[in-house]
């Protein structure tokens, strides 16, 4: 009766161990309550964030080449002029207006269209940065509640063989056991005193990254205790289709595109220094005192102009030449770069898939695992009180229970990271599935 009682404990306390991470969930954040705080707090996206509206002015920038450029330029000046020797004072002052409108320019033509591509790429890799948010504050998230789950086992692993232990030394005191069985609980009881401890440590350590995310210490998260009983289908239907669907949307490949056909516009910029170009002139000057130095008085001048000035290169010492060959290498290595992402991005869309069907497969096999381990541990406890097994049978039972439902909770866990880093890969990693992984706990 004294074992019965015993097991119904540590069965009681095992029920608990996945899940409970807060004393009450009124209290305790969910996963999106975690990533809306991101959003606000994390240092990384706000950096990234600012980067993207720095990116949007490149449109005006590139377009201004296009565009006229006017000036105003204004001088006055008081000369003092001793000529034989007569001194004079000349007051002159002049206003030169000038407007400049390109009409043929291909650098500038090019400028413009290259400014395009930087803002494409600039919000592909605000997308990048919004996507690798969502996974550090997963991963954060679930590390902690990894973490947790380690603390909770530590502990019930902790009370149960207390409880062991307790009656080890009061059977070895009856003289119905040895002090062998006292001394093995004794030691297994050490022993889970540094695990908790290890595991304590390991769970302020996880805490403390997530702080560094949200800028504040998280108390309570909310965890997992039903591995949702029918897991979600793949969206797709093979691993092939997900490549496919990566090499359209993943956008990191969208980045490295945008690389390259800059680089090919950096190409056409070095070729047009060969050009000549075209400029429409237009010039208002309204000068007084003109000429006043050498004449000793000076003159009153008015003029207009417009005019088309044209600028024809001729030799540069080889310098152009030299910076279509950079552009052209450079070119190259874009090219390369982005053959090189496309390979990568297959190769983790691949991984990344075969890490969900197999996380799949592998909380299945947990879950009946733990059932097995519950079985065995009932019938170990049953054998013990009808002579046939000991205690160490009973707390190696109690070992496997407990190991069995941690490697379910982590599997679990990994499994929903690997569903965000597949759809990061696919390039369809957003809130609404971050919303869908938090219904999920």
């Amino acid at each position: 009766m004294i074992m019965k009682s015993l097991n119904f404990v540590t069965v009681s306390l095992l029920f608990g161990i996945i899940g409970v991470t807060a004393p009450t969930s009124l209290y305790a954040a969910s996963l999106m309550d975690i990533y809306r705080e991101a959003l606000d707090q994390d240092a990384q996206y706000r950096s990234a964030r600012a980067t993207y509206q720095a990116a949007q002015e490149k449109v005006t920038q590139g377009r201004s080449g296009l565009l006229p450029r006017i000036t105003l330029t204004g001088t006055r000046q008081r000369q003092e002029i001793n000529a034989f020797g007569t001194e004079n004072t000349i007051h002159s002052r002049g206003i030169v207006f000038q407007a400049t409108q390109p009409l043929i320019r291909v650098e500038n033509i090019v400028i413009y269209a290259q400014s395009k591509i930087e803002v494409a790429q600039a919000d592909s890799q605000f997308v990048i940065a919004a996507q690798d948010l969502i996974l550090r504050v997963a991963q954060a998230y679930f590390d902690v509640l990894s973490a947790q789950v380690d603390v909770e086992v530590a502990e019930a692993q902790k009370a149960a063989i207390l409880k062991q232990l307790d009656q080890a030394k009061r059977n070895f005191e009856v003289g119905v056991a040895t002090i062998v069985d006292t001394n093995e609980a004794q030691a297994r009881y050490d022993l889970t005193l540094s695990q908790e401890i290890a595991a304590r440590n390991a769970l302020e350590i996880s805490k403390r990254s997530l702080q560094g995310i949200i800028n504040r210490f998280p108390e309570h998260l909310i965890g997992s205790s039903e591995f949702a009983a029918e897991l979600t289908n793949m969206q797709y239907a093979n691993m092939d289709d997900w490549v496919t669907v990566a090499g359209e949307k993943n956008f990191f490949l969208k980045t490295q595109q945008a690389a390259f056909e800059i680089a090919e516009k950096e190409v056409s910029k070095a070729r047009a220094q060969h050009y000549p170009t075209m400029d429409l002139i237009a010039q208002y000057s309204d000068q007084t005192g003109v000429g006043g130095a050498f004449t000793g008085q000076g003159i009153d001048l008015t003029a207009k102009s417009v005019g088309v000035q044209v600028n024809v290169p001729l030799f540069e010492g080889f310098s152009t030449q030299s910076r279509i060959r950079e552009a052209l290498a450079n070119q190259d290595r874009a090219r390369h770069d982005l053959e090189d992402a496309r390979r990568n991005n297959a190769l983790q869309v691949r991984q990344q898939y075969l890490n969900v069907t197999n996380g799949i497969a592998q909380v299945k096999a947990l879950k009946q695992a733990v059932i097995s381990s519950q079985t065995q541990l009932d019938s170990t406890v049953l054998g013990q009180e009808v002579g046939v097994r000991t205690e160490v049978d009973v707390l190696n039972a109690q070992q496997q229970l407990y190991s069995a439902r941690r490697d379910l909770t982590k599997a679990y866990y990994n499994y929903l990271m690997s569903r965000l880093r597949l759809k990061a890969e696919a390039g369809e990693l957003d809130e609404d599935t971050l919303l869908q992984i938090n219904a999920m706990l």
